[in-house]
């Protein structure tokens, strides 16, 4: 069985895999990470390989230290010993965040492209892959939560508050007015980019979204976004089956 692990700013996903069948996701905040938590969540799943894609090399080194036991050989990391297989057309290819690739990756072969993916987390960023099926690029803008915290850390008198869904558009408070404008603003800034995506690449694209938010920006879009929580792990256990299992590294 693979454990896939996507290392991110916020949080930590795990995904066990038999094959192509997802048994078991968790996740733990990045910031919280014991050894002795990922063991209360794995239970008794027995690991034969770990592949990790990260964009926080010091969690990276730390989990491929803790985990090496787990499955008898230390992890595999994406962009270490096994590059994402899709055309990268950025102009410093290494620049790319590995999870980006994995997403655009895991896009092109579980939905097809022209491909739009959106991926609200810590950031929210959209990776364009073209009816080619290369990796163009795409944006990074600051996330929901990173909104809302700089509000209050920038300004003397807007509060810190909890992410969650608007009530209206118009908001008739100081709390109602900031989730309004950064959540529905998230879903009407969505549409424009993805038009303006659109023109660019030409053929209708498919958009998938995924991340903690996307529920929210799905509500306050027009976009006909399809949502796979698990695109990212899924991405990764598809580059274990094709590119690493039975090979000799």
């Amino acid at each position: 069985m693979l454990l896939a692990i996507d290392i991110g700013n916020t949080n930590i996903s795990f995904g066990i895999f038999k094959g192509n069948l997802i048994l078991k996701t968790f996740d733990l905040p990045s910031k919280q990470y014991s050894f002795n938590k990922f063991c209360k969540k794995t239970g008794s799943s027995k690991i034969t390989d770990i592949l990790i894609c990260s964009v926080v090399p010091k969690l990276t080194n730390l989990l491929a230290k803790d985990l090496k036991g787990i499955s008898g050989q230390r992890p595999y990391v994406i962009g270490k010993d096994v590059q994402v297989p899709i055309q990268n057309c950025y102009r410093n290819p290494n620049q790319v965040g590995q999870d980006r690739l994995v997403n655009a990756y895991a896009g092109l072969i579980f939905y097809g492209a022209p491909l739009i993916v959106i991926d609200s987390g810590t950031a929210i960023t959209f990776d364009v892959i073209s009816k080619r099926r290369a990796y163009l690029g795409g944006l990074i803008l600051p996330g929901l939560e990173i909104s809302l915290a700089a509000l209050n850390e920038k300004t003397a008198l807007l509060p810190q508050i909890k992410l969650k869904y608007p009530q209206a558009l118009i908001g008739r408070d100081t709390i109602s007015s900031i989730l309004s404008g950064v959540v529905i603003g998230a879903g009407a800034l969505a549409d424009a980019l993805a038009t303006r995506i659109k023109l660019k690449i030409g053929k209708n694209p498919r958009v998938i979204g995924t991340g903690g938010s996307i529920d929210l920006i799905k509500r306050y879009s027009s976009l006909k976004i399809k949502i796979d929580r698990n695109l990212t792990l899924k991405g990764l256990n598809f580059i274990y089956n094709h590119e690493i299992k039975n090979q000799d590294f």
